[in-house]
């Protein structure tokens, strides 16, 4: 049973290696691991066996829900998905090219602190930010004193996670591409968000 007043822990991954119906393009179809993507996550569990992981989340998109059913597998839990930690949607930009100038617009516009700015029939930066903290605070209400594994996307989780973070400034994820199966943790206690480590950061510490 968890305990309300301690902080939850959560192990925010990217899910495993994926093939997508449109690869080569701007697409929001959910995809399906790979062999290797499939490899990938079965280590990841392992990797955090130790950790008495209590249950794992994911979003909705199919690479995430295989990634979490793989991993539920290996560590003998639950997995169940919650609404909120998908990637951001492409919107009217499906179809164009992965460096689409009007996209990177956005981004660059999130960037630089413009969070108003919508991807054309998609969203804000801060509706992007509002859903992914609401999916990962309810997921840290269920599981206060616990360790969870959640599998998500690496655009949302590089620009949500800093900006929720206390501790760590807002472009932390801004040159450093997160590998699949790469994992940032985050303690969550009421409202307060620390992030704990960040992949590829000096002794995997960002405190």
């Amino acid at each position: 049973m968890s305990d309300l007043h301690c902080a939850a822990t959560l192990l925010v991954a990217r899910h495993g290696d994926a093939d997508y119906p449109h690869a080569r393009v701007l697409s929001d179809d959910g995809g399906w691991l790979t062999d290797k993507g499939k490899d990938q996550v079965r280590a990841l569990a392992e990797s955090v066996a130790g950790r008495r992981v209590a249950a794992v989340f994911t979003s909705g998109l199919q690479r995430a829900v295989e990634s979490g059913a793989l991993a539920a597998d290996v560590l003998g839990v639950t997995s169940r998905v919650v609404h909120g930690l998908e990637e951001f949607s492409v919107g009217a930009l499906a179809g164009r090219a992965h460096d689409d100038p009007e996209l990177g617009g956005v981004f660059e516009a999130w960037r630089a602190g413009h969070l108003g700015t919508v991807i054309p029939g998609g969203e804000s930066g801060e509706e992007v930010l509002t859903r992914y903290r609401g999916a990962l605070e309810e997921i840290a209400d269920l599981h206060r004193g616990e360790t969870v594994l959640v599998f998500s996307h690496g655009g949302v989780m590089s620009f949500a996670l800093p900006r929720m973070g206390r501790n760590v400034r807002s472009d932390l994820a801004a040159q450093m591409f997160l590998p699949n199966c790469a994992v940032a943790e985050i303690a969550i206690d009421a409202d307060d968000v620390t992030v704990v480590s960040w992949p590829g950061s000096a002794d995997r510490s960002v405190v």
